[in-house]
């Protein structure tokens, strides 16, 4: 017995010798985290004037080669667009998909939330939605590594070979229409249509469409599947990223319009409401709810200017973009520190005035008037609907400077504007 009581003792002091000589070992050095072996996330082509700079043994390619310190140089700049459905941000994602130099993906996510959390309605239970925050954090922290390969994991059927035909809305980005992944279309075909990219080009090949990614200098994605700027808190602070936030809003009464409209099976309720007068008792309320306070909720995080977000978030109004395309545009470029360049600028001039192309009404599409578009929700929702929003959504709407309504009359006369002056400066 006195024996293994003195064993008892020597094995608890040799154990706290060990941690001991781990504790010592790990704080010798400052801790240093090695970023992406990516030559533009780390700067490798710059000149190495610092001192400290160490290379790995023998040539060796480690850590070492990738210091901390020089992350800030040269890397890509990440580019994400948070927003909800039928906010406009398919627009926005255009005047960032139209630079020579950003690789876009339009909503990537759709494949994680079809994949995790299937056959669920439109406007998705707040707690099913947050079960795939970790996988979508995930997957677009592998994007921005330009790491396509990790979309395959949600892409069903499960691609072969590394091809496949079904990526969602693959024709939304021109980089995925263009060489080196798509031979239909030369360098001179700027503006090409995304129902012409799904139909000339051959399936999807993943190791081409990574190589494309690699070769541009900046990646932009859109989601409208992640709640809140506070879920993407890992990635902004992720120190081998280089995230800036474009958070979009648009009025919840615009929203809700533009769904009731685009989305008809889920929204039914919804028209039964506006056609008859009479509020359906089994209506879903989430379907607007959640709308308001994801906004409130994420839009007071970023106004708050916490300091994970300094440099990193930016809120721009739907109609403020919709009423001066031009000058917005170029107000979110000096956010990003970007030139605006002339491929931008000419799809803005082609893309936000009238138009009776077929394009122009697909319920995708983003040619249109944008500035008769941003309150055309006043002459198709009825006014019960309004008020009952107004109620429903009082604290956003007065957060975000949208004014409201109160008669059928002033709803309907459009020479009213229902959206203040407000300015949203970026937290720099």
């Amino acid at each position: 017995m006195q024996c293994s009581w003195k064993s008892v003792i020597l094995l608890a002091l040799a154990s706290i010798a060990i941690q001991y000589t781990a504790i010592r070992t790990l704080t010798s050095k400052p801790f240093q985290l090695c970023p992406l072996p990516s030559p533009q996330n780390c700067g490798l082509g710059a000149q190495e004037t610092d001192p400290s700079f160490e290379r790995g043994p023998a040539g060796g390619v480690g850590c070492d080669d990738y210091p901390y310190f020089s992350i800030n140089a040269t890397r890509k700049l990440h580019i994400l667009v948070l927003a909800t459905t039928r906010s406009g941000s398919s627009f926005v994602g255009q005047l960032l998909n139209q630079h020579q130099e950003i690789f876009y993906l339009f909503e990537p996510l759709y494949h994680v939330y079809a994949t995790l959390v299937p056959r669920q309605s439109h406007t998705r239970n707040p707690t099913d939605r947050r079960v795939t925050l970790g996988a979508s954090r995930d997957l677009l922290r592998s994007l921005y590594g330009c790491d396509l390969y990790f979309l395959e994991n949600y892409i069903k059927p499960t691609p072969t070979n590394h091809t496949t035909d079904k990526l969602f809305r693959r024709g939304a980005s021109r980089a995925l229409c263009q060489q080196p992944v798509c031979d239909a279309f030369g360098p001179g075909d700027v503006n090409v249509e995304e129902g012409d990219c799904v139909k000339k080009c051959s399936t999807l090949n993943m190791t081409l469409a990574t190589e494309a990614c690699q070769e541009k200098k900046h990646v932009a994605i859109k989601v409208v599947r992640v709640p809140e700027i506070g879920d993407l808190r890992a990635l902004v602070e992720d120190p081998r990223l280089n995230i800036k936030v474009i958070q979009l809003v648009r009025d919840p009464r615009g929203i809700l319009s533009s769904r009731i409209e685009t989305f008809r099976d889920p929204y039914r309720l919804w028209r039964i409401w506006r056609a008859t007068g009479r509020r359906p008792y089994n209506l879903d309320m989430n379907q607007l709810t959640v709308i308001c306070e994801d906004f409130f909720g994420s839009v007071s995080t970023g106004l708050s200017h916490p300091y994970w977000l300094k440099g990193k978030y930016m809120l721009v109004r739907y109609e403020d973009l919709a009423r001066n395309p031009l000058l917005k545009t170029q107000e979110i470029y000096d956010f990003l520190g970007l030139h605006m360049d002339k491929n931008v600028k000419h799809w803005i001039r082609a893309n936000t005035r009238g138009s009776n192309e077929p394009s122009a009404k697909h319920k995708f599409g983003t040619v249109r008037d944008s500035a008769a578009n941003a309150e055309s929700w006043r002459l198709k929702l009825s006014y019960d609907i309004v008020e009952f929003t107004q109620t429903m959504c009082h604290k956003v709407l007065k957060q975000l400077g949208y004014k409201a309504v109160k008669s059928v009359e002033e709803l309907k006369n459009l020479s009213f504007s229902l959206v203040q002056d407000k300015a949203f400066v970026p937290f720099l």
